[in-house]
């Protein structure tokens, strides 16, 4: 089973009537070294400025990145190649990051590698303390900027500290 964390980036709330702006993934195993970094063109033609602003990007730099299409294929392409077993899809917000992860596969590729669960990271360490205020983001290394690979690779690094130094019993193949 291989764990990957992920983070996006979007021009709206929803999937759909919204697009997905950038998408990170990092394999989560020590040394956190394999990552993978997607642009995506939009998909549809609404979008929110402010929404939009937390990527750094402009509406016009987005409209030349490459299709959605080819690049969920490339994304489902890397988990073919990095897993083993079954991949589990993680993120800091699984509420928001899943739904268009989610949507994008099943829309776009056909269907979703990750299947049909997702894994929300501070509900997890939420539970491992037994209680509902506290954070976990004091155990990313790795600075929170908006990059996809950035913040998924800052939460990967919290998920490897749950287990190092906490006792998460988890299986990172």
């Amino acid at each position: 089973m291989s764990y990957y964390m992920i983070d996006v980036e979007a021009d709206g709330p929803i999937p759909g009537d919204y697009s997905m702006v950038c998408l990170g993934a990092v394999l989560v195993k020590p040394g956190l070294e394999q990552t993978f970094y997607s642009q995506l063109r939009p998909i549809s033609d609404k979008w929110i400025p402010q929404a939009l602003a937390v990527s750094g990007f402009s509406r016009e730099e987005t409209l030349a990145f490459p299709t959605a299409e080819t690049e969920m294929q490339r994304l489902a392409a890397w988990i073919g190649e990095t897993t083993n077993g079954q991949p589990m899809f993680i993120s800091d917000n699984n509420g928001f990051d899943w739904q268009f992860v989610n949507w994008y596969f099943h829309h776009l590729v056909g269907k979703n590698p990750f299947g049909h669960s997702s894994s929300n990271l501070g509900s997890l360490y939420k539970g491992m303390q037994k209680d509902c205020f506290v954070n976990f983001k004091r155990l990313r290394k790795t600075k929170h900027t908006h990059h996809p690979v950035d913040d998924a690779k800052g939460n990967a690094e919290a998920l490897l500290h749950m287990k190092t130094e906490m006792g998460l019993k988890i299986r990172l193949d």
